[in-house]
């Protein structure tokens, strides 16, 4: 626990450091609005924005008070070294620097600016705020400081204009960068989860057969050994012990399982946000089975819901076989819409699908119509975890024949997927 608190501390640290140093270099691509001083406005703002927005230090003061006096250091020793003036009028020229830095960092941990990353207009609004009182503070001192003269409109109106083309510059640069990084691995870790929940009912429904076996094992003992065939019921209660320690470890891994596709998160899920998660990664499946499909989306509806990993699974597998089954080139559509309590899904596809007869088994585990180029049938699986699932959900489902696939209508009662209020 010491090892990780000290490599943490040095990582902070370093990150600091390299805020600092970056900040100071992109400082000296500027440009200076107001004649007969040397007030700047360049880069290093905008870097410093930018870093602290991708990693909001700890010591958010330090971090400003470092890269404040960092800034004024690098730039006092660009004017010595280029012999740009004396280290006394160097000094008094630059140190005002210090000020915007300081300023906007106390700004930053006062109104708690991190906690709004998520929300760009407001991250927007208060960056320019604080913004402009950095900058309104390092103006007003260098004037002071230096030419002891009064600051006009202009001033002010510059200030506040560079303070939100830089701002929202920042926001914008970081929400499109950034955030769609973050939604990405959220998307994954999403779709993950959903294949998880649906292996963890699979091993579920595994279980129930392991109960029945060991069950019937057991019952098969008793018989022998009623009848005198020791031999034979000593081998019968051996399987039945071996059945439950295959059971008692099935039983493990499916409460981890179970922990890691129920643990609950702070997330924020609509139904049009698994609509996209679904239509985009089925798009890459189709890629990279080498088809053309277009996928469409109707919805009338949307709404929060906290029930988003069975129904992304719901969803996915659904589409997936629609995928599968297409040949070349065909469509996808996805509807969405709601009754006065039932939220209902419609999945249809332009596919090969299944002869109507057929349509009293679709559901049964070990159905499919998929095989590969051996002739061996795929597992058949999907449909009936799917079937599950809705059940699971209270809801029901049904299937029929499309002129050239089939259309899957799912109907589940809107409060067991929508989010409660609280």
């Amino acid at each position: 626990m010491n090892n990780l608190s000290v490599r943490w501390r040095k990582s902070e640290l370093l990150w600091v450091i390299l805020i600092a140093i970056l900040t100071a270099i992109s400082s000296e691509i500027k440009v200076t609005p107001f004649n007969g001083e040397n007030f700047r406005f360049g880069l290093g703002s905008i870097m410093f924005l930018l870093l602290i927005l991708v990693r909001t230090p700890v010591t958010i003061i330090r971090t400003g008070v470092m890269t404040g006096l960092t800034v004024v250091i690098f730039r006092v020793a660009v004017d010595v070294a280029f012999n740009l003036g004396d280290l006394a009028e160097s000094l008094k020229l630059h140190s005002p620097a210090f000020i915007y830095y300081f300023v906007f960092v106390y700004g930053f941990r006062l109104l708690r600016v991190g906690q709004y990353q998520e929300s760009p207009l407001r991250l927007g609004v208060y960056a320019a705020l604080l913004e402009l009182l950095g900058n309104s503070a390092e103006h007003i001192i260098r004037y002071y400081l230096i030419t002891e003269a009064s600051i006009g409109l202009y001033d002010w109106w510059i200030l506040s204009a560079v303070a939100l083309l830089r701002s929202f510059f920042v926001i914008g640069l970081y929400s499109s960068v950034v955030l769609t990084e973050k939604h990405k691995q959220l998307e994954e870790k999403l779709t993950v989860d959903s294949g998880l929940y649906v292996e963890t009912l699979y091993l579920q429904k595994s279980m129930n057969h392991i109960e029945k076996i060991t069950a019937s094992s057991y019952d098969l003992y008793r018989k022998l050994k009623d009848i005198e065939q020791r031999e034979l019921s000593v081998k019968a209660l051996n399987i039945a012990q071996e059945i439950h320690e295959v059971k008692k470890d099935a039983q493990r891994i499916f409460s981890g399982l179970s922990n890691i596709t129920l643990q609950k998160t702070n997330d924020v899920y609509y139904l049009s946000n698994l609509l996209d998660f679904v239509t985009t990664a089925n798009t890459k499946y189709s890629e990279l089975l080498g088809k053309h499909i277009a996928f469409n989306v109707n919805a009338s509806t949307d709404f929060e819901t906290n029930q988003q990993i069975p129904l992304l699974a719901m969803l996915n597998n659904l589409v997936a076989n629609a995928v599968e089954a297409i040949g070349d080139h065909g469509e996808i559509l996805i509807e969405l819409f709601d009754t006065v309590d039932v939220t209902c899904f419609i999945v249809s596809d332009s596919g090969k699908g299944v002869p109507k007869e057929d349509f009293d088994i679709i559901f049964e585990p070990g159905f499919t119509t998929k095989y590969n180029k051996h002739g061996v049938a795929a597992t058949g699986i999907g449909l009936s975890h799917v079937r599950e699932i809705v059940q699971t959900l209270e809801g029901d489902i049904s299937v029929e024949k499309f002129e050239s696939g089939l259309i899957f209508h799912i109907e589940i009662p809107t409060k067991n997927i929508r989010k409660r209020v609280e």
